[in-house]
C-alpha cells in the first residue's frame, strides 16, 4: 500500500481577487504535491476559501448582492486562476459547502457537550479586516497588531472555547515535537509572545452578523470564523460524517503551508481544538513569508497588485512558478518585481536551460540527423557529469523533506548549468571534424542529462518539462540509470522553450 502524504494552504479569505501573494502558496504546495506523487506517495491536497464572517457580508451588501452571490463569483475566478496556474489540488474546499457545515455544527455541539465551550458575554476589541479579537495588552499604538487598523469596541453575548485549558498540554506537545512549527523563528514567536503569557479563552460566536454557520441549538449564534475555518482540514475528509474513509486514511495532515499571519491560529488554535477532539495533531505547520512590493505587503485592501494572469499572460505560466519557487527563501519575505521575475526567467530559464536544449537537439540534428548516437566508452569529463546526474535526486529529494524548495530547484539548474560548460569543454564542433566516435559519445551524454534534467523538474516546471521531453521523444521518464535512453530515438524538430525578454522595468 502506497504511503499517504496530506498537505494543505490555507483557506483563502474571498473578499476580493487574488493577488501573486496567493499563487506563492499555492504553487509551493502543488509543486511538493507533484513531487510526492511522482515518489509514488498518495497524495491529497486540499486548498479552498474561507467564506464566512462580518467583512463579507459588508462587502455583499455594498455590492447589492447576497453574500454566497459575491463569494461565488470570487471563487469561480479563483478556480479558474488555479487552473491556469496548473495546481493539481485533490479538493478545493469551501466552507459554504454543505458537508462542512454540517461537520462545523457537529464539531461545536461536540465540544459545548463535554464543557470545553461555554455561554459568556464578550467585550473587547475587534478588527473586521482580520476578524480578529485583540485584547488592550496585545494592541499596538491602540490599534490591530496585525494590520495597524482601527479596533472597534464590541460587546455582545457569546460562546468561548477553553483555550486555557489546554495550555500546558500545547506546551507539553511543542517542546516533545520539535518540528511541529517551522521555521524555528515561528516556533519562538508563538511561544514568547502568546503561549508563556498565558491563553485567554476564545470567543467562538457571534451575534451582530449573521453570514455564518449557525449554532444548531442556538440559532442566534453564528459559529466565530477560526472554529468555522480551522475544521476545513477535516471535515474535507469526512470527519464526523456517515463516510469517514478519506479521514481514517490521510489524518493527521502531513503538512500545513500558512502565512505567517496565520500561524498563531494553526499552532495555538487549530491543535488545542484537535486536543479537545481527542484527534491527532498535523506532522508539521510551516509558516512562510510574505510576497513585498517596495518592502511593503501585497494586500487586497491596499490594492497594490496586478491580476496574476496579466504576468502569466505576459511571461508565461512556468516563468511565473520558477519565478516563486526558486526567488524566495521558503520561510522568509521576498520581494515580487518585474525587473526580478525578468532576470529570472533570462538568467536561468532563456540562457541556461533554454540554450542548452535547443543547441543540444540542434548539434544532433546537424550531425546526427536528429537521431540519437550510440554512445561508447566514457572519460573522465563524462564520467564527473554523470555523476551529478545520478546524485540529483537524492539531492533533489533531501531539499523537499527540509522545505527547501529554491534549493532543491536550483540544484536542478546546476545541472543544466554543467551541461553548459560540459559543451565549452569538449567542443562538438572540433570533434565533428577529429573524432566523430567520441562526438557521438558527448551529443548522446548531453541528451541523457537533459532528460534526467526534464524528469527532475516537472515538479516545478510541469509544462517546460513536457516540452523538453516531447522534443527528446521521449515517453519512458525511467531516469533508475543514466542510459535508459534509447540509443536511435528519433528526435522532434528543436523548439525554443524560453525567449529572452528585452523589457525596460
Amino acid at each position: 500500500m502506497k504511503e499517504k502524504f496530506y498537505l494543505t494552504t490555507p483557506i483563502y479569505y474571498p473578499s476580493s481577487n487574488f493577488h501573486i501573494g496567493h499563487c506563492y502558496t499555492t504553487v509551493i504546495a502543488d509543486a511538493i504535491a507533484r513531487y510526492k506523487r511522482e515518489k509514488g506517495y498518495d497524495v491529497f491536497f486540499l486548498t479552498g476559501t474561507d467564506e464566512h464572517g462580518q467583512k463579507i457580508q459588508k462587502k455583499a451588501e455594498a455590492a447589492g448582492v447576497t453574500p454566497k452571490e459575491y463569494v461565488d463569483k470570487i471563487v469561480d475566478d479563483t478556480k479558474d486562476l488555479w487552473n491556469v496556474l496548473g495546481i493539481t489540488y485533490d479538493r478545493f474546499i469551501r466552507t459554504t459547502d454543505e458537508d462542512h457545515i454540517q461537520t462545523v455544527q457537529k464539531i461545536f455541539k461536540k465540544l459545548y457537550d463535554q464543557g470545553d465551550i461555554y455561554k459568556g458575554a464578550y467585550k473587547g476589541k475587534y478588527c473586521t479586516p482580520c476578524e480578529a479579537f485583540w485584547t488592550e495588552t496585545q494592541l499596538v499604538d491602540g490599534k490591530c497588531p496585525d494590520c495597524g487598523r482601527e479596533v472597534n469596541e464590541v460587546s455582545e453575548e457569546a460562546y468561548f472555547f477553553r483555550l486555557s485549558k489546554y495550555q500546558h498540554q500545547l506546551e507539553e506537545y511543542i517542546e516533545s515535537h520539535p518540528d511541529f512549527i517551522e521555521p524555528v523563528s515561528r516556533k519562538n514567536e508563538m511561544i514568547n509572545n502568546f503561549i508563556k503569557p498565558g491563553l485567554e479563552d476564545l470567543c467562538v460566536s457571534r451575534t451582530s452578523f449573521n453570514w455564518g454557520i449557525p449554532v444548531t441549538f442556538d440559532k442566534k449564534h453564528v459559529v466565530y470564523v477560526w472554529i468555522d475555518a480551522l475544521s476545513n482540514y477535516i471535515s474535507a475528509l469526512g470527519y464526523l460524517s456517515a463516510d469517514d474513509s478519506k479521514f481514517k486514511k490521510y489524518w493527521p495532515a502531513d503538512l500545513h503551508i500558512v502565512g505567517k499571519e496565520i500561524v498563531r491560529f494553526h499552532t495555538i488554535i487549530w491543535p488545542i481544538m484537535l486536543m479537545a477532539l481527542g484527534l491527532p495533531l498535523p506532522h508539521k505547520v510551516f509558516g512562510h513569508g510574505w510576497l513585498v512590493i517596495d518592502g511593503g505587503k501585497i494586500s487586497k485592501s491596499l490594492g497594490n497588485y496586478r491580476d496574476p494572469r496579466e504576468y502569466i499572460n505576459e511571461y508565461g505560466v512556468d516563468a511565473i512558478r520558477y519565478f516563486i519557487l526558486r526567488e524566495v527563501p521558503f520561510g522568509s519575505d521576498g520581494n515580487f518585481s518585474e525587473e526580478a521575475l525578468i532576470n529570472r526567467t533570462n538568467g536561468d530559464l532563456a540562457n541556461v536551460l533554454g540554450n542548452l536544449v535547443n543547441r543540444t537537439i540542434g548539434m544532433c540534428n546537424k550531425y546526427f540527423d536528429s537521431i540519437v548516437p550510440e554512445r561508447h566508452e566514457y572519460n573522465e569529463l563524462d564520467e564527473k557529469l554523470i555523476s551529478y546526474v545520478m546524485e540529483l535526486p537524492k539531492i533533489v529529494e533531501k531539499n523537499i523533506d527540509t522545505l527547501d524548495i529554491p534549493a532543491a530547484l536550483e540544484s536542478i539548474i546546476e545541472l543544466f548549468r554543467k551541461c553548459n560548460k560540459y559543451i565549452d569543454e569538449t567542443t562538438p564542433w572540433i570533434l565533428v571534424k577529429e573524432n566523430k566516435e567520441r562526438l557521438e559519445t558527448v551529443i548522446y551524454v548531453l541528451l541523457s542529462a537533459i532528460k534526467h534534467g526534464a524528469v527532475a523538474i516537472k515538479p516545478f516546471l510541469p509544462t517546460t518539462s513536457s516540452r523538453i521531453l516531447e522534443q527528446l521523444n521521449i515517453t519512458d521518464e525511467d531516469i533508475t540509470s543514466f542510459e535508459t535512453l534509447k540509443e536511435g530515438t528519433k528526435l522532434n524538430k528543436p523548439e525554443p522553450l524560453f525567449m529572452r525578454i528585452n523589457k525596460d522595468v
